[in-house]
């Protein structure tokens, strides 16, 4: 079952992964978009490819068994690759001309969902080095569920357009905002029962297996 988990994370993660190796081969044939300076743009592609598909792995519980010095070792470069998707998303929010369906709102969205996943990778390695493993596991958790939000939006946003064509800037907004929170809700759900199982574990030490 652990390894099913991984492979549910990467599936998520595989279309705006996808958008971003293409985006990568076009700065790279020099036929990407030249209104903006690519610098942040790569660095939250490159990040976002790291965080997202190195970070699903960090999710085997098997591998933090049988492997504790490589689940550190990786985890140390997803917590750096986090804080690039935050920063670099931040500033395109903030310095680049964003395209004018997203609006207000889903620009000031994407600004608090940086500085929430930011903030949620520092307290996850705060409390690992208090060696608080269930507040780190949750803090980790939260962070990586706002940085998949844009493979939730792949299915929000897909699924209107299916059914309603294009969102107008208000639907737009609600449809993006609430891939957000579905992640959210399903990254507290997971915590919850996490929390739970351990809970019987440790009442019953037959069950730890």
């Amino acid at each position: 079952m652990s390894k099913l988990v991984p492979a549910g994370l990467i599936a998520l993660a595989l279309v705006p992964s996808a958008v971003g190796v293409v985006r990568l081969g076009e700065f790279a044939s020099g036929t990407g978009p030249s209104d903006n300076p690519p610098a942040p743009v790569i660095v939250h592609i490159v990040a976002v490819l790291l965080y997202s598909l190195l970070g699903a792995f960090q999710f085997d519980s098997s591998v933090r068994r049988q492997h504790p010095s490589r689940h550190r070792r990786a985890g140390r470069v997803v917590v750096v690759a986090g804080l690039a998707v935050a920063a670099s998303g931040a500033w395109m929010t903030l310095a680049y001309d964003l395209p004018s369906h997203d609006g207000v709102v889903v620009n000031a969205a994407r600004l608090v969902v940086a500085a929430v996943m930011a903030a949620g990778l520092v307290l996850a390695v705060a409390a690992i080095r208090r060696r608080d493993v269930r507040r780190h596991r949750a803090w980790m958790i939260r962070a990586y569920a706002l940085a998949l939000g844009a493979g939730t939006q792949a299915f929000t946003l897909g699924g209107w357009t299916a059914f309603a064509g294009q969102p107008g800037t208000f639907a737009r907004a609600v449809l993006m905002i609430l891939a957000w929170l579905i992640n959210v809700a399903v990254a507290e759900w997971v915590i919850v029962r996490g929390a739970a199982r351990a809970s019987r574990a440790g009442r019953h030490p037959g069950l730890a297996r």
